[in-house]
């Protein structure tokens, strides 16, 4: 072999051989693309598409999607935030959702601690719970509308037996909305507490053999041991719900029509009038991005709050 031979070959061997490695690459980056294909093709067309339309559609006046409009700009966003009825409404919306929020994590960790527990019938009880939540709102606005009847409902009707003031559940704006908050929660309280069951239900038992050894009383092992690994599941209970609540449209619609004097007034239903009663797409439009970022806003905030790391 004349000299220099291996020498000169050396470098593009190594050249060779880094072509073949970023071949491989690349041949990994395309399969993973195209394994990603269909979730990114389902959030493009029924996610981010959607939002850029309707940004789109808030910046003119009038139908822009199915008739006249023209460009208006950021008129229908300054319009809608000097409204006061809109301010009104975003603060019943933050009211309901708030309460409902909370009220669903916290009876729904309460009934997953109670029913985690060796109780007969346990089973038929969690069943009971839970099955409000697979039930139709339009079931239930009908039932629930009969109950709190304030002359032939049956909740009034008890109140009367036991010689209690009846009252005006879904008529009087001081009780409305907290009404409506407790005819929510006894409808999604049943899937906070399967999530929270299924929680408790991953938790290694040595945490609680060793704060048992060292003398930890009930309330102390749940303080500092069941509560901080349950973290990330009140996290998202906390994030499904509120985004949830927030866009809910059948209370308000079916059970009070937004009354009385806008005591109920979602702000899903607002849209809603404006959309399909008005025929003001544009405006509407631009409500419901304002909507998109709040419940963005609030949900960053959720995740500041909850969202701690927790390994076993």
């Amino acid at each position: 072999m004349p000299a220099g031979v291996g020498t000169a070959a050396a470098p593009w061997l190594g050249l060779s051989r880094s072509r073949r490695r970023l071949t491989r690459r690349a041949r990994h980056t395309i399969a993973a693309y195209l394994l990603l294909s269909p979730a990114i093709l389902y959030f493009s067309v029924y996610f981010f598409y959607p939002i850029a339309l309707e940004f789109w559609a808030s910046l003119y006046s009038g139908q822009p999607l199915i008739g006249d409009s023209r460009f208006a700009g950021l008129a229908n966003y300054t319009s809608a935030l000097g409204d006061d009825r809109v301010r009104h409404s975003l603060f019943v919306t933050l009211a309901f959702a708030v309460g409902v929020t909370a009220a669903s994590t916290a009876i729904g960790l309460g009934l997953a601690l109670l029913l985690n527990k060796p109780l007969p019938g346990r089973t038929v009880f969690r069943a009971i719970i839970f099955f409000p939540y697979i039930i139709s709102f339009v079931i239930v606005a009908l039932m629930w509308q009969a109950i709190l009847d304030p002359y032939t409902g049956i909740l009034n009707g008890l109140l009367a037996d036991l010689g209690l003031p009846t009252q005006s559940w879904l008529t009087e704006p001081a009780t409305a909305l907290p009404t409506l908050i407790a005819i929510a929660v006894w409808k999604d309280v049943g899937y906070a507490m399967l999530i929270y069951l299924a929680a408790l239900q991953s938790i290694p038992t040595d945490f609680y053999d060793a704060a048992a050894i060292d003398g930890a009383t009930p309330g102390q092992r749940f303080r500092h041991v069941t509560w901080p690994l349950l973290t990330p599941t009140t996290l998202f209970i906390a994030v499904v719900c509120m985004i949830s609540q927030f866009q809910e449209l059948a209370p308000a619609y079916l059970i009070t029509k937004g009354g009385p004097a806008d005591a109920t007034r979602l702000f899903s239903l607002h849209v809603f009038e404006a959309a399909f009663f008005e025929l003001n797409i544009g405006y509407a439009s631009a409500l419901a991005f304002l909507m998109f970022l709040l419940i963005l806003a609030v949900t960053f905030v959720q995740f500041r709050l909850f969202n701690r790391d927790v390994s076993y």
